[in-house]
């Protein structure tokens, strides 16, 4: 709900809570009206505003953006005025909206107090006091829709009205609850004896995917061996909507049932606000009219889930093998590096497992993660640790830091990263702390809204004057030109000297469109 309600008219703290639960009913009442509905308040003699836009699910939209917070006038809305100013529902009205469709409006009153407040609440005040409209309710349906509505079976649209009409005195109790109807989801809609009076042809085929071929309408729903009959007595029993999940012969169905009350013609919204003493007419303010089942077949979608999570459990475990598998090749390379004598041999094997490590670091992560998403941010505190851990030599002094923000990348740029960061830090330890025993070397990640922007630091010896990237023989240099170039489209820079006036920074940027693509991006993305 707007906080705009608070500068409506005619509504208060009580009058509030009653157009919040309207509000909260409105989601599955839009889905099975197949309608949009708007909630106006009044926000001066000749100005209203939505308050509320629930959209369905089971169509397309009436319109393409939510009109919460629109404001109108006369010119714009007249029967929305009209209606506030009468307090009498005006019958269906045909016009064009903004996005060009044509559209039918039908427009009722919600007033307070209504004529249930003596039994919904314990504080007699809040059911004291004239009925005033407090806010109107548009429903608006498009125009082909409501002429697949009119060809519909009575028997639904009367009931359809009731739901509508219960609506208005926020009497559906529990719909704030209600997961969405869909357009496959099928309608089934019982009297109050249990005998089926409408089948839409979606839950008559829902019907025959478990084996009931024969025509459901006119057959008791106990005649069938499903849980809806038992759903239905209980809703009835407890006058309240309930949303279940069953198995019906290895379909798995979801039941939305919804009571459904008949009031008498003294308490239509046409009639009983000008009634100067209502209390005569609350022994016969309800009756029961039937019940409204939704049923959605999620067998397939649950078949497609558990497919999904099998084989993310499968990845997952190749992920866990690999890991496995690199540590074990590291393993051996440090069984070998004790047999070299050579330090040129032992420093090239050291290197090799740095990188071994740093590939490994992201198939641990994808072991215990089936999103194919990785915080780089865990990655680099992870492969710091390693270096602090068994690469980095005890008479070195070398202090590690890592700033910055948790940036989310698909597993293939992750592993990128992981490798050019093992480079950098091996070679700010190998080339920059050669005369030096103490130090610090300083990795920072940025997210700059469209770019990722990784940063190394030192204050170690810095580059020579000739240095030159593209003529350096280092295979360090040369896997993180080409991871950086080639591999994720960014760019590299390496300066002689830092904010320190000293030592090494190298700043890599590359573009986060890169990544759009990938599943999984939307959720985690960085921005």
């Amino acid at each position: 709900m707007l906080d705009q309600i608070y500068d409506c008219i005619n509504i208060n703290e009580h009058s509030r809570d009653f157009l919040t639960t309207v509000e909260q009913q409105m989601g599955i009442v839009a889905d099975l009206s197949r309608a949009d509905f708007l909630l106006y308040g009044r926000l001066s003699e000749n100005k209203a505003v939505v308050l509320s836009h629930a959209r369905p699910h089971s169509l397309a939209h009436v319109y393409l953006k939510s009109r919460e917070g629109t404001v109108i006038d006369p010119n714009r809305r007249p029967e929305v005025m009209r209606t506030f100013i009468s307090g009498r529902p005006q019958g269906e009205v045909r016009s064009t909206i903004v996005e060009g469709a044509l559209v039918v409006r039908q427009t009722w009153p919600l007033y307070y107090p209504h004529p249930f407040m003596s039994v919904d609440t314990d504080n007699p005040d809040d059911a004291s006091g004239k009925p005033q409209v407090v806010a109107v309710m548009v429903a608006a349906i498009n125009l082909i829709e409501y002429e697949r509505h009119r060809l519909r079976s009575k028997v639904y649209r009367r009931a359809l009205k009731r739901l509508q009409t219960m609506l208005l005195y926020g009497r559906l109790f529990g719909a704030e609850n209600l997961t969405h109807f869909g357009e496959q989801d099928g309608i089934i809609f019982t009297d109050c004896d249990g005998i089926i009076r409408y089948a839409s042809g979606i839950g008559a085929n829902i019907y025959r995917r478990v084996g009931y071929r024969e025509a459901l309408v006119g057959r008791p729903l106990a005649a069938f061996e499903t849980d809806d009959e038992a759903l239905r007595r209980e809703v009835i029993g407890r006058n309240y909507c309930i949303e279940r999940e069953t198995e019906e012969n290895d379909r798995i169905w979801i039941h939305k049932a919804l009571p459904l009350v008949s009031y008498s013609p003294h308490l239509s919204p046409t009639w009983w606000p000008w009634v100067k003493n209502i209390n005569h007419l609350l022994p016969i303010r309800e009756k029961r009219y039937g019940v409204i089942i939704a049923i959605h077949d999620a067998t397939e979608s649950r078949r497609q889930d558990e497919t999904i999570r099998i084989k993310n459990a499968m990845i997952q475990e190749v992920h866990h093998r690999v890991k496995n598998n690199l540590q074990t090749i590291a393993g051996l390379l440090r069984m070998q590096m004790r047999r070299v004598k050579s330090e040129e041999a032992r420093q090239s094997l050291d290197e090799a497992l740095a990188r071994i490590l740093s590939v490994a670091v992201i198939h641990e992560f994808l072991s215990s993660d089936s999103s194919n998403i990785i915080n780089i941010r865990d990655v680099c505190q992870r492969i710091i640790a390693q270096f602090q851990q068994g690469m980095l030599s005890p008479d070195k002094n070398i202090q590690f830091k890592l700033t910055g923000e948790s940036i989310y990348l698909p597993a293939r740029q992750a592993t990128a990263c992981s490798l050019i960061v093992n480079e950098l830090l091996q070679n700010s330890l190998e080339h920059g702390f050669t005369h030096k025993a103490e130090g610090f070397i300083h990795l920072n990640l940025a997210d700059d809204g469209d770019e990722v922007i990784m940063k190394v630091i030192d204050n170690g010896d810095g580059l020579p004057s000739d240095f030159s990237l593209d003529k350096n023989p280092s295979l360090g240099l040369q896997i993180i030109k080409i991871l950086v170039e080639d591999d994720l489209k960014g760019q590299i820079h390496f300066a002689g000297h830092n904010e320190y006036g000293q030592g090494l920074s190298v700043t890599i940027k590359f573009p986060k469109s890169l990544f759009q693509g990938e599943a999984g991006w939307i959720e985690h993305a960085s921005s």
